[in-house]
């Protein structure tokens, strides 16, 4: 089931990724394992590949998927475990610039995204209602743990989009 308005805050960032999965069940948005099928046959040379000046390359942004996956999936655990810390957002042009996504291969990041994927996929699967529908801070915003499981599925969806429009030219 979607995410109910007063689970996450109604601002542009995060109703745009929950958007993005019109679906009832997110986590079975994240196993189809999108990204992956989209990229898994570019060649190295492709994985570089920056549409503009001072953009990612396809190797960052999958590196960038990773590393939000991780985090949103922190945020995740903590909040379904009942953690009423406030947990930190993160900045994902320092974090994309320090990983130096670009000197690994493709190989090693599709295997990576889809070690973190299926970890993941078995943190989800066993959380229940009460879980789901606990309520945390992250970034200085109140929402659920459904929602955040929304929000990783469409961050994936975001970055798919642009992968499809600006970097393979796919309509």
């Amino acid at each position: 089931m979607k995410p109910q308005p007063n689970e996450y805050p109604q601002s542009e960032y995060t109703s745009r990724y929950i958007n993005l999965v019109p679906e009832d069940n997110a986590i079975d948005v994240l196993r189809q394992k999108e990204v992956w099928q989209l990229v898994h046959t570019l060649s190295e040379e492709q994985s570089t590949y920056r549409y503009a000046e001072g953009k990612w390359s396809i190797k960052e942004m999958l590196g960038h998927m990773i590393d939000t996956e991780r985090i949103f999936t922190y945020r995740v655990l903590c909040i379904a475990r009942g953690e009423k810390q406030p947990l930190p957002g993160f900045d994902e042009n320092l974090y994309t610039e320090t990983a130096h996504f670009d000197s690994r291969t493709l190989v090693s990041l599709l295997t990576e995204y889809s070690a973190v994927r299926d970890a993941n996929l078995f943190l989800f699967d066993n959380l229940d209602e009460t879980a789901l529908l606990q309520i945390g801070n992250a970034n200085g915003k109140e929402l659920s743990v459904r929602a955040i499981l929304y929000m990783i599925a469409g961050h994936e969806r975001h970055h798919i989009s642009i992968l499809k429009e600006r970097y393979l030219k796919i309509q």
